[in-house]
């Protein structure tokens, strides 16, 4: 397996690759392609699932998403595969351009430069002043997007969340959002993405921020939950981020926040990425061709009872 670069929107220091599969005991020999080639036969006799070909490295990346294991692996593909099929509305954009209204207003920005430990910092920001059910579902699915994006071109060992709530009215926030659209969402990312979180800080002094944690609890498992913690300032958010990895505009040195956003919105507004879109779209199930047995097992009461969130 060769490397998979950088970009200017997702840089990755020299080795990332490799040190990343021997975290994940995937660096011995033939152990990785051993693991791909598993995953790969699975698939071509999963009847149910309407796209046979992925390509290996997007296969080698749900495996690294997985620390390896190939059970785990063969259920992320399911899960997204079928999210996209009962959830649709989740997956209607291709083109970010397209809801430009929510990119410009509500962020969801992957920081070019990796932690020591290979982890993404994911910055979440929240300017739009007359928010609506509907705003916050187009930004599921703009987000989507971007997901999609990240999956296609990063590596890493996972995702550090800072969500920036300064400028957000979180009482608004709350009375407007859907618990159920906000669950099948978080499982949409998690499950189906398979995003890992290192840690989720919040970054307000405010004290409404607790009842975005009390919303947010309903819906990760202990584990996680356990990793979301306020910041009041951003000297206290400099304790748990490098500060060369934050935008000038949290006291960092890496390039303005707002270069950084536009740069993700070009790359994932580019022709390529509309294309790859597309196709991925159609990644779904034909649930006619499943056994129903097997979807009673794993999907019944879907949108109530996802609370098994992926974590380190």
């Amino acid at each position: 397996m060769g490397d998979f670069g950088s970009n200017i929107v997702l840089q990755r220091p020299p080795g990332t690759e490799e040190a990343i599969r021997k975290i994940h005991n995937l660096d011995k020999p033939g152990r990785l392609e051993e693991a791909i080639n598993i995953l790969h036969d699975w698939i071509q006799k999963q009847h149910h699932l309407t796209k046979k070909d992925f390509s290996k490295d997007y296969l080698e990346k749900t495996l690294i998403s997985c620390k390896g294991s190939v059970e785990k692996a063969k259920k992320q593909i399911d899960r997204l595969c079928t999210f996209k099929t009962l959830m649709p509305r989740f997956f209607t954009c291709t083109d970010a351009k397209d809801l430009a209204y929510v990119s410009e207003n509500a962020w969801m920005i992957p920081l070019p430069k990796l932690t020591p430990n290979f982890y993404r910092i994911l910055l979440i920001k929240f300017r739009i002043k007359h928010l609506t059910a509907e705003t916050i579902m187009d930004y599921f699915r703009y987000t989507v997007v971007v997901s999609e994006y990240l999956k296609a071109n990063d590596y890493v060992n996972g995702f550090i969340i800072v969500d920036d709530y300064r400028e957000t009215n979180l009482l608004d926030v709350i009375t407007k959002m859907n618990p159920v659209d906000l669950q099948q969402y978080m499982s949409i990312l998690m499950e189906g993405y398979g995003a890992r979180i290192k840690g989720v800080h919040m970054l307000s002094d405010s004290k409404a921020v607790e009842l975005i944690i009390k919303l947010m609890k309903q819906f990760v498992s202990e584990k996680i939950a356990k990793r979301m913690h306020v910041q009041k300032s951003l000297e206290d958010l400099h304790k748990y981020v490098p500060k060369d990895i934050l935008p000038i505009e949290y006291g960092g040195s890496e390039r303005s926040i707002v270069q950084i956003h536009d740069e993700l919105v070009d790359a994932i507004s580019s022709k390529k990425h509309v294309e790859y879109m597309e196709m991925m779209n159609k990644a779904c199930t034909d649930e006619s061709k499943r056994v129903a047995a097997k979807f009673n097992e794993e999907y019944l009461g879907m949108a109530g009872s996802f609370r098994n969130m992926s974590v380190d």
